[in-house]
């Protein structure tokens, strides 16, 4: 996928294609840096993820965005990187019939597809193909739900996430695994799987260090999700977001064996700098929440080097489980029919019960654990029955499944009235990014700083959903949703750009010391006053950042450093110039 393929261009300096180059120049290190928008292509589809992931080959001068909405991957020429023209497109559907493709990937003119198979628990496949001419190379089977894909920064490997989310109600739930695929022959590659197998016998320990492992009658092995994967510079060790579970799982390539699931912990937002802004009713309020926890749940994930330590960047974006195949019989009751993790906190902690929204939005399985929940005074006194007010918690949408008070058998501790007792409440994501060592130890989070930079620089925009400019429509779930991150080395400094799926726009640090991070700047091209009709014209800005290239400038056409960012809601793939300063 986009962001360890960007660290493949920063990182790798002898590729096929280094003798056009000009002869090189040791590359000035900026004192800062500032993004302006140079170029854009509109597919002219809204709202149904027509530009996800991008991948780019200096070789070609390509740029490959995929198209959920046609399944496909567009190919673009950025050999004018102002004026983007489309040139053709990339399907396996020739390999895998009705498949759609999920992520891509590029190195040395090679391009890299994860192909879904038409049933989504099915295996699927990776697919290749040269940049050049668009032929179709090869192909291999790989694990159900193929989504990330990415080149080893020695080109060796093809590293691909196997998600294997459960089909709808949860009657089938694959394996998560990671496929490791050898490419040094690349018409003949070969496959070796590290899977989750060796945890299943662990899953009470797992828990126990904060594992989320929860899904109905789920082995460890089927519960934990692949989502995103970042390389060490070495090739020899790979860090992969396990989203909907909390952790990272850290892979040995030489061995495909997983070595490690490492928990991230959780987001206190009772501590000064760590706020949130709870609420989409009334005026823009961050603030701290004494008994409020984030679960940080990352999506994306890069690395860089610092003084020999490999450092990891997560965006904590969160994410629910809703997998549903009967919402009348579920929300009435029925726990064969799927499984639902999120619920308001006013609708969780009533006087009335669960009843009271039973056939609206009570998940089934809460229902069959008590009559109803209530706070802990000791805990939440301090808003007492405040908390339950739209203003305040009462439209935060939280994981109902954390933060009772349990038995030993872990069941939930029930009152008289057969009411559990709730002293912690857990929100969706972390609304920042992170840093971590190797071993999964935070180094760093940005805290609140995200939504306060938005709050500063572009109120009109504040937690706003990514379709329509509704101020803080979306402070009650999970703020501006950082979701895809990628990282650029310039000179001696090293830059995080960070998508921030709902509010739009990128935001941008200076990372260069892991442990002090700098704001360097907020860009957001999307247009205040965009309607449905703008959107469709490509005239209303760019909206729901997904996958981000960096391009060094060695490798850019322009010679100048460049950020590709595709935009699934407004279906558009931006170019941003990086201007040294």
């Amino acid at each position: 996928m986009s962001l360890s393929v960007s660290m493949l261009f920063t990182a790798c300096n002898d590729d096929d294609n280094a003798s056009e180059q000009p002869e090189e120049q040791t590359e000035i290190t900026p004192e800062s840096i500032e993004l302006s928008l140079l170029g854009r292509y509109a597919s002219g589809v809204f709202a149904e993820s027509a530009a996800e992931i991008t991948a780019f080959d200096p070789e070609s001068k390509r740029i490959f965005t995929v198209n959920a909405k046609k399944g496909l991957v567009d190919v673009l020429d950025g050999s004018d990187m102002a004026n983007l023209t489309h040139i053709g497109e990339l399907s396996a559907r020739a390999v895998l019939a009705d498949s759609e493709v999920n992520s891509v990937a590029a190195y040395n003119g090679i391009v890299a597809l994860a192909v879904q198979a038409p049933t989504k628990t099915d295996t699927g496949l990776v697919a290749f193909y040269k940049a050049s001419d668009l032929s179709f190379i090869s192909s291999v089977p790989v694990g159900a739900l193929p989504d990330m894909v990415t080149f080893s920064p020695d080109g060796k490997n093809v590293l691909v996430a196997n998600e294997g989310e459960p089909n709808d109600g949860y009657t089938v739930d694959p394996e998560g695994s990671i496929s490791i695929i050898d490419v040094t022959d690349i018409s003949k590659p070969t496959v070796r799987t590290a899977d989750f197998s060796s945890f299943n016998d662990k899953k009470a320990q797992l828990i126990e260090t904060g594992v989320r492992i929860y899904g109905p009658n789920a082995s460890v092995a089927q519960d934990l999700e692949p989502e995103y994967i970042t390389i060490s510079s070495d090739s020899k060790t790979a860090w992969v977001t396990l989203q909907e579970n909390n952790a990272l799982a850290k892979v040995d390539l030489a061995t495909a064996t997983v070595t490690d699931v490492l928990p991230l912990g959780f987001k206190d937002h009772g501590v000064a700098g760590q706020g949130i802004d709870a609420s989409d009713d009334g005026v823009v309020n961050i603030q701290t929440w004494a008994g409020v926890y984030g679960v940080y749940m990352p999506d994306a994930i890069t690395s860089y080097d610092v003084d020999g330590a490999t450092y990891l960047v997560t965006a904590n974006e969160g994410d629910a489980r809703e997998w549903i195949s009967d919402e009348d019989a579920y929300y009435n009751g029925d726990t064969s029919k799927g499984f639902m993790d999120e619920l308001r906190m006013k609708h969780l902690v009533h006087k009335d019960g669960f009843a009271r929204r039973l056939g609206d939005d009570m998940p089934a399985q809460l229902n069959a654990l008590a009559k109803g929940a209530k706070l802990d005074s000791s805990v939440f006194g301090y808003c007492g029955n405040t908390c339950r007010d739209d203003e305040n918690l009462g439209r935060l949408n939280i994981i109902w499944n954390m933060g009772y008070l349990k038995n030993t058998d872990g069941t939930p501790i029930l009152d008289d009235n057969g009411y559990m007792t709730y002293n912690k409440l857990y929100s969706f994501g972390g609304r920042s990014f992170s840093i971590w060592d190797e071993h999964g130890v935070q180094v760093w989070d940005s805290g609140d700083q995200i939504e306060k930079k938005i709050a500063e620089l572009h109120p009109e925009l504040f937690n706003s959903d990514h379709e329509s400019v509704a101020v803080k429509d979306r402070s009650d779930n999970k703020g501006p949703e950082p979701e895809g991150v990628t990282v650029g080395k310039i000179g001696e400094k090293t830059f995080v750009f960070v998508g921030l799926e709902r509010v739009g726009g990128v935001i941008v640090y200076d990372v260069s010391n892991p442990k002090a991070p700098e704001f360097i700047q907020y860009i957001n091209t999307r247009k205040v006053d965009a309607t449905e009709e703008r959107h469709e014209n490509g005239e209303a800005g760019d909206l729901g950042p997904e996958g981000l290239t960096f391009v060094s400038g060695k490798k850019s056409p322009t010679g100048i450093p460049l950020l590709i960012v595709g935009n699934e809601v407004s279906g558009t793939t931006a170019v941003y110039q990086i201007t040294l300063k």
